[in-house]
């Protein structure tokens, strides 16, 4: 795999403690050379300053980065000041999502979804942002059918998006099946597959119930089985995300996304292995 070909997510960091933890991780997985960091947003832009302080300071270590940014309990008017903010940093490269409605938020604010937020990108911006959306290869635990949600992702395509990223999954065929599926809808943008490495089998659990991702079931039997045995648990979760990453690059998938949890053992394992 050619070293630009694969990008690392980050979440902003919530105390001095961690952005100092983040500073190590980024440093050890900027050595591996990665396109670049792409850097979430919370709820309702909740880690908005959070998002842009962490984007500002990695651009300032000489590498590139990416803020999510989702529309989801925003109006048009803070989302054109974010924007207009991003530039005036220098900021070329976007992570365009639809968002989660934040607890106890009363509407979902001027724009719905991730395809309105992506015309009102290009409406204000033009060409100015290369922006990735989302796409869901086992589809979006909310959307209604699978028809449904890859007609969604055609909309956000259509509105401009210049590629997307997967949400991590564990099955291979579904993103090979969705990709046929989208390129028959005359989707041509790069689909990266988002990868999340295997390190804690009970958050592991616990995330992939929220995002609607299927653990297969020898997977999910054979991590139960070590019960507390953290070392036996990333052993075998480093061999089947590997290959999981071996079989998706000589599939043609262009590239790697690695949700790192603002780690970097696991990511640098994998990408090791994958040379």
């Amino acid at each position: 795999m050619s070293k630009k070909n694969f990008s690392v997510e980050f979440f902003p960091p919530k105390t001095a403690e961690g952005a100092e933890k983040l500073r190590v991780t980024r440093a050890k997985l900027a050595e591996l050379k990665p396109k670049y960091f792409s850097v979430t947003f919370g709820a309702g832009g909740s880690t908005q300053q959070g998002t842009l302080d962490t984007v500002v300071e990695i651009m300032g270590e000489g590498l590139e980065a990416a803020p999510h940014l989702s529309c989801v309990g925003s109006s048009r008017e803070s989302i054109r000041n974010i924007l207009a903010a991003y530039k005036a940093h220098g900021i070329r490269r976007l992570v365009a999502l639809r968002g989660d409605l934040p607890s106890g938020y009363g509407g979902a604010g001027e724009l719905r979804y991730a395809n309105e937020l992506v015309e009102f990108i290009r409406a204000e911006t033009g060409d100015w942002f290369h922006i990735e959306v989302a796409a869901y290869p086992e589809m979006h635990p909310q959307a209604k059918s699978p028809q449904d949600d890859l007609q969604n992702f055609v909309r956000k395509v259509q509105s401009g998006a210049n590629a997307a990223i997967t949400q991590y999954f564990y099955n291979a065929d579904a993103y090979f099946q969705f990709l046929e599926n989208a390129h028959k809808l005359g989707v041509a943008v790069p689909v990266v597959p988002g990868i999340m490495p295997i390190t804690n089998y009970s958050q592991l659990m616990r995330f992939s119930d929220m995002c609607g991702t299927e653990i297969p079931r020898w997977i999910r039997l054979k991590l139960a089985s070590f019960g507390d045995d953290s070392d036996s648990i990333r052993a075998f979760g480093l061999d089947v995300v590997t290959q999981l990453c071996e079989r998706l690059l000589a599939g043609g998938a262009p590239g790697l996304h690695f949700y790192s949890m603002n780690q970097s053992t696991a990511t640098t394992a994998i990408l090791q292995r994958l040379g």
